[in-house]
């Protein structure tokens, strides 16, 4: 009986590289541009939507004026409101979560954008809307929820199966490194193909896997975590808040006052967020940026105030953070590029757009190589 063939690593990896590319190569894609575009978003929504620029910049603004504004204009909001402190002097971004009238979605808050004073509203919209967000719920949930989101993380497993197949069954053999990596002059097409392909792919492995690991923990983060708790151990216990506790709204310390109150409790740190109480119960949460946090939107410091006496209820602070805590602060900051400021944020634009032209150039390959 004649021995069994054996296949290589090296042609099993190339197998698997293929057929993974052609299934799931278009989502990479797809994901990758997406992902490029998201990583100034903000930016852009403001480039798209000019009646909420300002020329010149604008002293600091009066906060409980502008929560005055919000209460005024939508009276029937009675609950939390959200204001981002941008610090550029602009309008101010505010988000309502949970609106009545998009009741029934999983999150869909009211975004509004208030005049630098905090006199005027400039513009509303619903999150899932308008162009960013929609390509923002696209990339992180597929536009179809919680199911969206674990079609993306076994898919991202199956990206990073993708991409390290492809690194081996490149991989040379010892003492061939300077041939593997040359590119052949006056080669054929295919060739000019594979060569194109090959340093693409190169010299993108190492952030696309990156992302693409933290895309994988960002969607199924409860799954991920529970494989990483016997090393990281467990998380530290949230802060009890109780934010139904009633007070009454006259006897309520105004904004101001709460941003005042927290800059003492954390002082070296930055305010990033004001979270207000409801209309008759809830606290003040102020989220804050200490220095070494690796996401400068989104940090994870925060203060609790109580909204009639002042008194802080609670303070977490990121510097404090076990090692299950860090590691989950370090994964939307590294996903996004914003962990390596601006330099890293184009480096992040810049490879997203990698799946797409690794797409291009290997079908193209592959179609050639039918064809021959």
């Amino acid at each position: 009986m004649a021995p069994r063939p054996t296949v290589s690593a090296r042609a099993l990896a190339r197998q698997v590289h293929l057929w993974l590319g052609l299934s799931i190569g278009v989502l990479f894609a797809i994901l990758g541009l997406t992902g490029s575009i998201l990583v100034f978003y903000t930016t852009l929504d403001d480039a798209l939507h000019p009646e909420i620029s300002l020329s010149g910049a604008a002293p600091p603004p009066c906060w409980e004026h502008v929560l005055q504004t919000a209460r005024t204009t939508y009276p029937d909001k009675k609950g939390p409101w959200r204001f981002e402190v941008t610090g550029r002097g602009g309008d101010i971004p505010a988000r309502y979560y949970a609106p009545p009238e998009r009741a029934g979605r999983a999150f869909a808050p009211m975004m509004v954008w208030f005049s630098a004073d905090g006199a005027r509203v400039l513009r509303k919209d619903y999150w899932g809307e308008y162009a960013v967000t929609w390509i923002y719920d696209l990339h992180h949930r597929l536009l179809v929820g919680e199911v969206g989101a674990r079609i993306l993380g076994w898919s991202g497993i199956a990206m990073l199966v993708l991409l390290l197949s492809g690194l081996v069954a490149w991989w040379p053999r010892p003492g061939t490194l300077g041939k593997a990596l040359r590119i052949k002059r006056n080669a054929s097409p295919i060739r000019r193909l594979y060569d194109a392909h090959k340093l693409v792919g190169l010299a993108s492995m190492g952030l696309l896997v990156l992302l693409t690991a933290t895309g994988v923990l960002l969607a199924m983060p409860k799954d991920c975590l529970m494989m990483l708790r016997p090393v990281l151990g467990s998380a530290s216990p949230s802060p009890k808040i109780a934010q139904s506790v009633a007070f009454r709204p006259e006897a309520r310390i105004s904004v101001d006052r709460a941003v005042a109150i927290a800059h003492g409790a954390l002082p070296c740190a930055d305010l990033v967020w004001i979270e207000t109480p409801a209309v008759d119960h809830g606290t003040y949460r102020l989220r804050m940026r200490q220095n070494g946090d690796p996401s400068p939107r989104f940090p994870h410091s925060f203060v609790w105030v109580s909204p009639d006496s002042g008194r802080v209820l609670a303070i977490t602070d990121a510097r404090q953070a076990n090692p299950h805590d860090r590691v989950l602060n370090w994964i939307h900051p590294l996903h996004d590029g914003s962990a390596g400021g601006l330099p890293g944020r184009v480096l992040a634009l810049i490879v997203g757009l990698a799946p797409g032209q690794l797409l291009l150039v290997g079908v193209v390959r592959w179609r050639r190589r039918q064809q021959r």
